[in-house]
């Protein structure tokens, strides 16, 4: 009997808990029947988001206006109710409000736009450097700041790992045997690039998407803000195997990153 009520305490007080302290589950991997984004876990998505719903503000309200308009146009002149039509052709003052209203919504939706395309573009001293290098089909990560034993840079490929070999709780199509590994709070610049065709780099909760050009080297900035486990995938359409070629990003404290690189150099 006093077990039945020890255990009907714990399970009070854990309900208690988690109904005053919830806790947060971030959504890093797509959802069944999802339709708005992934949380974001860089500055860049947050503002990607942002914008996103500061657009879907100006659309409903230009939505429902040009709707109603639409309505009201087709309800009150439809034929049986004005017989005789209007000989109106010009408008100029109405002319000139649907012209220059556009204009000013157009600049208000520019200011956060050339901002955030900026900060995208910007590279702020880097303290880590990675080469992300596309091949058919699978990546290659380098980094060239840490030097091993015999003065080489730390290089490793990573490939998608089979259904058949999946263990329980990891995503089929989207777990690799190799992740990339960064810190957070760290300002990070990626260098992607392709061996043979075209390739591009991305991944949502980040807001990264880089394309991977044979000959050519594109950069991007990673701040991460939060430890996680980012899930993308190859989004430029490179052969049978497109879809077969994932990303994953794992977002560490600064002593697991320090301790996982020791470990990668020793190897």
């Amino acid at each position: 009997m006093n077990s039945i009520l020890n255990k009907i305490n714990y399970l009070w007080i854990y309900f208690m808990f988690m109904f005053l302290y919830p806790s947060v589950v971030f959504s890093d991997i797509a959802e069944n029947w999802q339709l708005g984004f992934q949380d974001p876990a860089t500055p860049i998505m947050e503002g990607i988001i942002n914008l996103h719903h500061d657009l879907m503000f100006f659309i409903c309200i230009i939505s429902v206006f040009v709707s109603w308009m639409l309505g009201r146009t087709l309800w009150h002149f439809e034929y049986k109710q004005n017989s005789i039509p209007s000989s109106l052709t010009h408008g100029t003052l109405i002319e000139i409000v649907w012209t220059v209203t556009p204009a000013i919504i157009l600049l208000i939706i520019a200011i956060p736009s050339f901002s955030l395309l900026y900060a995208m573009d910007e590279i702020i001293s880097p303290a880590i450097t990675i080469k992300t290098l596309g091949h058919q089909w699978y990546w290659s990560y380098e980094y060239s700041d840490y030097l091993d034993e015999n003065n080489e840079a730390l290089l490793y490929d990573s490939y998608m790992i089979p259904e058949e070999d999946l263990e329980l709780g990891q995503f089929r199509l989207l777990e690799v045997d190799n992740r990339i590994v960064v810190p957070v709070n760290t300002h990070i610049r990626i260098i992607v690039s392709a061996a043979d065709v075209l390739h591009s780099w991305a991944v949502p909760s980040l807001g990264i998407k880089c394309d991977a050009i044979p000959g050519r080297l594109n950069q991007t900035s990673l701040f991460v803000k939060r430890e996680g486990v980012y899930y993308g995938q190859c989004s430029e359409i490179c052969g049978i195997n497109h879809g077969f070629m994932p990303i994953v990003v794992e977002a560490v404290s600064l002593p697991n990153y320090i301790s996982w690189i020791a470990n990668k150099l020793s190897e």
